[in-house]
């Protein structure tokens, strides 16, 4: 049953009302940023700071949200877009330019980058209208609301996802939001928070998900295995049937969330998965953690955790619980620091704080719900390592010692046809791996941890300065070890890790990686 839909705003937004819907985005004098600075996995990869430093507009329909995105100087200029009211179809037209890509049926944001979106004053409610992210990166949506988003029935917006994020998506951060529907697939409705096709770096905090079927997805199949390293903190899941969320593949991170009244199952990890989970507080569900609906196992590593009247089902071939006494299947170790609460106030700190129009409210740790942290996000990340710290090995020196990538293993995220993973690391110049286009990645892995501190990328015969950008990751943490332009010696502090990735993130064709060197110094 679909609630009605609040049209009113206050009599002082009146001029700015009509300013909005006649197609006029309203400047700010001072730039603005979201409150606070991004937590988990979105402070990896070189951070996720929205539009700080960029121009602040004020939003009071969606056309307006899409004009601010199109009236940029180009598609990666900082915005913050300060929305205040309902946000609905009837508000929302597609608008068109260079620095934009819109649809009048949802908020686009489509290959762009450096957005934040903020609810502000009376606050701000996507209606049955969803926010979609695609082939996007740098995004921060803070302090809104988004309800019943449905694929089926009418209106319908975002198959059905209260915020959807696919296609080469990088670095999210969504933080206090209210993601609620009033029902399941069959009464229309899909996730609320869903990730694939190479979606990483995203972290949700302090938010509400509730009245669901489905809370929300990491992968849209067992296949669909390129996302991942997703931090879920302080947010409170309720009345969710599954999915809290579903990861397939990847690493998530899972701690100091409240889970209340999951229906069916709650964290199903699959297909691979590794899901860290510390200190959240579990009450009146059933199968809270485990593997379910397929069998193709995922693992977790469990600590701190309050199972309060919880149920679980017996284990059989499609369905492996993780309980009715839940013990560590995997070892998952997060390259950034987090502030942890004791799980028995969980329940008390997330009521206080998760959602929007609460005041933007955060957790130190201490059970004792704080005032958001003035920190300008803009500044680094102190727990991050720099990649081009001057104590680092000087990356031209010749590499040295055992290549260990011979008799390693080896895949990745594609390849093109009559091409091999493992031709990487055969010692073999004449042979080569390529992606199935100018993008890709290769990695090299090992049974056990290995101390790398430098690779040497080199390219085949007739292919030399193809490679464009790159990034050197632990596929373990996440964490990106070294960035640059150009295949060759690569040098970054000594990590111990059991599997390397080289990612292309731009070429001038397609590249042909004949060898992928790792040394230990």
């Amino acid at each position: 049953m679909r609630r009605p839909v609040a049209l009113r705003l206050q009599a002082a937004l009146g001029t700015l009302a009509l300013a909005a819907a006649a197609g006029v985005v309203l400047t700010m004098p001072e730039a603005a940023a979201a409150a606070g600075g991004a937590t988990g996995y979105a402070t990896q990869n070189g951070g996720t700071t929205g539009g700080a430093g960029g121009q602040t507009v004020r939003a009071t329909t969606g056309t307006a949200i899409h004009q601010a995105l199109c009236g940029r100087a180009d598609s990666s200029t900082p915005i913050t877009i300060e929305v205040e009211g309902t946000i609905n179809h009837g508000n929302t037209t597609k608008v068109s330019g260079d620095s934009c890509s819109t649809a009048a049926d949802k908020i686009e944001l489509k290959q762009v980058s450096n957005i934040t979106i903020v609810g502000v004053g009376g606050g701000a409610v996507f209606d049955q209208l969803g926010i979609h992210i695609r082939e996007s990166s740098n995004i921060v949506i803070q302090n809104v609301t988004v309800r019943n988003v449905k694929k089926s029935g009418s209106p319908t917006s975002n198959g059905g996802d209260a915020i959807g994020m696919e296609s080469d998506v990088r670095n999210v951060w969504v933080d206090h939001t209210t993601l609620e529907a009033s029902g399941g697939e069959s009464e229309g409705y899909d996730g609320l928070f869903d990730m694939k096709d190479n979606t990483q770096y995203v972290t949700l905090s302090y938010s509400t998900l509730r009245n669901s079927g489905r809370g929300g997805l990491i992968g849209s199949s067992e296949s669909d295995r390129s996302n991942g390293y997703v931090t879920f903190h302080h947010n409170l899941y309720e009345n969710i049937d599954s999915r809290a969320p579903l990861l397939r593949g990847g690493i998530a991170h899972m701690y100091n969330n409240h889970y209340k009244s999951l229906n069916e199952s709650g964290i199903n990890s699959r297909a691979g998965a590794k899901a860290k989970v510390d200190g959240n507080y579990f009450e009146d569900s059933k199968d809270v953690l485990g593997t379910f609906y397929t069998d193709q196992a995922g693992t977790w590593q469990v600590s701190g955790n309050i199972f309060d009247n919880v149920t679980w089902s017996e284990p059989g071939e499609d369905n492996n619980p993780a309980g009715p006494d839940p013990q560590s299947t995997t070892t998952v170790s997060v390259p950034y620091s987090f502030a942890l609460d004791d799980a028995s106030c969980v329940p008390s700190v997330v009521s206080a704080t998760a959602g929007a129009n609460k005041g933007l409210k955060v957790s130190d740790g201490s059970c004792t719900p704080q005032s958001p942290d003035p920190t300008d996000p803009t500044d680094p990340d102190p727990t991050d390592p720099d990649p081009t710290d001057p104590t680092d090995p000087d990356p031209t020196d010749p590499p040295s010692g055992t290549n260990l990538s011979v008799g390693a293993g080896a895949d990745g995220s594609s390849k093109a046809s009559g091409t091999s993973y493992g031709n990487v690391r055969d010692g073999d110049l004449g042979t080569y791996w390529s992606p199935a286009g100018t993008t890709g990645s290769v990695s090299v892995k090992w049974s056990s941890a290995t101390t790398v501190a430098k690779i040497n990328i080199r390219e085949a015969a007739g292919s030399e300065g193809t490679v464009g950008s790159y990034r050197v990751i632990d596929h373990g943490t996440g964490a990106v070890l070294a960035s640059g332009s150009g295949a060759g010696v690569i040098g970054f502090s000594p990590v111990a890790l059991e599997k390397i990735t080289f990612e292309i993130t731009g070429a001038s064709g397609t590249p042909r990686i004949a060898e992928f060197e790792t040394y230990a110094g």
